[in-house]
């Protein structure tokens, strides 16, 4: 489990091929800010723009991890393909602050942004998510982008899909990789976990006709 508070920003250095067919996955390689791993060890789960991964491999007076992905979980998500910034964050451990929401590390869909510029001192992120995430998603509720707990400000169902408005603080900005996004940029969405329940208890015990 994570929280969606992200504790460091890494970058992916390279990336190995796991098989010569589409049906094999991939190694990437990881550089992470300095003392990050200090705490990690082998088989450790780390969140990388929200998907949760298992560590394979560590250096960590390099600053350096690796983790393997399948041909699945890189059909899924963004930005874990190609070498560049990522959001990390550490699993959640017992004694540790709820600071954001309950994340469970598993992408739901893949969004598109569609607007990233400055408002005020702030900065307005629109997204344009699946339609069938669109009814997990409420004004004031939770969502994560890329890994980021963020709070939904504005939210309407168009014939393309859900499109949802949040407000990012400097502190967000300049502290994850969010600040690379632009219009156009995939990245990765994560339902409110409660979400997913009350939809699921809400059609228990209906038949389809």
């Amino acid at each position: 489990m994570f929280t969606g508070i992200i504790t460091g920003v890494g970058r992916i250095a390279a990336i190995d091929d796991l098989g010569s067919s589409r049906q094999h996955g991939k190694r990437l390689t990881l550089s992470a800010p300095a003392g990050y791993l200090d705490d990690v060890g082998l088989g450790d789960s780390i969140a990388l723009n929200g998907a949760c991964m298992t560590v394979t491999s560590l250096d960590a007076n390099a600053g350096r991890f690796s983790i393997d992905i399948s041909a699945e979980s890189l059909a899924r998500t963004a930005g874990l393909d190609r070498p560049g910034p990522v959001n990390l964050e550490k699993a959640l451990r017992p004694q540790d602050r709820l600071g954001g929401h309950l994340v469970s590390g598993h992408v739901d869909g893949v969004g598109r942004v569609l607007k990233m510029e400055p408002v005020g001192e702030s900065w307005e992120l629109r997204i344009l998510a699946p339609r069938e995430l669109g009814k997990y998603l409420a004004y004031k509720g939770s969502i994560t982008v890329n890994g980021v707990s963020l709070t939904v400000n504005s939210v309407s169902d168009t014939a393309d899909g859900a499109e949802l408005s949040i407000n990012l603080i400097p502190h967000t900005v300049q502290n994850t990789a969010l600040h690379a996004l632009q219009a156009g940029s995939a990245v990765n969405l994560e339902i409110d976990l409660i979400a997913r329940y009350v939809e699921r208890m809400l059609g228990a015990g209906k038949v389809d006709a």
